[in-house]
């Protein structure tokens, strides 16, 4: 009976906390049918946020997954002048505020800044542009291909990949036959995380975006000036399709575990 109460509150927390608010989502975008959550979906500002997102989401994706393993191997074998320093501040978008991370990024790349100016006098703009809104992305979600990967590469050492080499392979080879295939799925899983961290980055974003309508301004942001006008029917709808999202990354996620595991064993 103890352990019943004890599963029950467990019941009632997860229902309050994750449930109640997800069927409040949904009831709120289908307050108008399915004909207005459609609608509402295909709004121009919507389409465009929506678009902007999955644009910034894949190129985060992309270049975390190539810079997440270099630095992993960095890290991991230790053979290089200041992986301790690289180790120990990897993590630091974890415990920075993405709001703090937006303002540092002004800060760099703002157009009245050496290295923006730079760029400006180049007519590439960084900040309230997409690359500002990529390398906002790319902080904040920079430590989870790194932290995937560097437990597996110390695990499985560097002997395969010495074999290798002394049999005549070159390193290139080395990478893509020996190295890539033994961390595959942990790869995955950190580029899973990635990229369902991306789909949700809020306060980074909104400070080196300035969320002109159309323009710069992502499906977060759209939830959150749709939220702002009571335009309840508009946030609802894409606030549910960005969790819808979420979810099936969550089923990919386990699935990735999964295929991890029997690695492992």
């Amino acid at each position: 009976m103890k352990r019943l109460g004890l599963y029950g509150f467990v019941y009632v927390w997860f229902f309050l906390l994750i449930l109640l608010p997800v069927l409040g989502l949904i009831v709120g975008a289908f307050q108008s049918g399915v004909s207005g959550f459609l609608q509402a979906l295909t709004q121009p500002e919507a389409l465009s946020s929506l678009k902007l997102t999955f644009e910034i989401t894949l190129l985060t994706v992309l270049i975390n997954a190539v810079f997440g393993v270099m630095t992993a191997l960095m890290i991991a074998r230790r053979s290089t002048r200041g992986w301790q320093i690289i180790n120990a501040i990897v993590d630091l978008p974890f415990a920075v505020s993405p709001v703090i991370a937006g303002l540092a990024l002004i800060l760099v790349y703002g157009p009245k800044t050496f290295i923006g100016g730079a760029f400006e006098d180049m007519h590439i703009h960084i900040i309230f542009a997409m690359p500002g809104m990529v390398i906002a992305t790319l902080f904040v979600t920079f430590p989870f291909v790194v932290r995937e990967l560097v437990p597996i590469l110390r695990e499985k050492g560097e002997a395969e990949e010495e074999a290798a080499l002394t049999l005549g392979a070159s390193r290139w080879r080395v990478f893509w036959t020996v190295t890539l295939p033994g961390i595959k799925w942990s790869l995955i899983y950190g580029m899973v995380l990635t990229l369902a961290r991306a789909l949700g980055e809020f306060g980074a974003v909104l400070v080196v975006s300035g969320g002109v309508i159309m323009l710069t301004q992502t499906a977060t942001l759209y939830v959150y000036q749709a939220t702002v006008n009571s335009d309840m029917q508009a946030a609802y709808s894409v606030a549910l399709l960005l969790a819808a999202t979420s979810f099936v990354i969550l089923m990919i996620l386990q699935l990735v575990k999964r295929r991890e595991g029997r690695q492992m064993a």
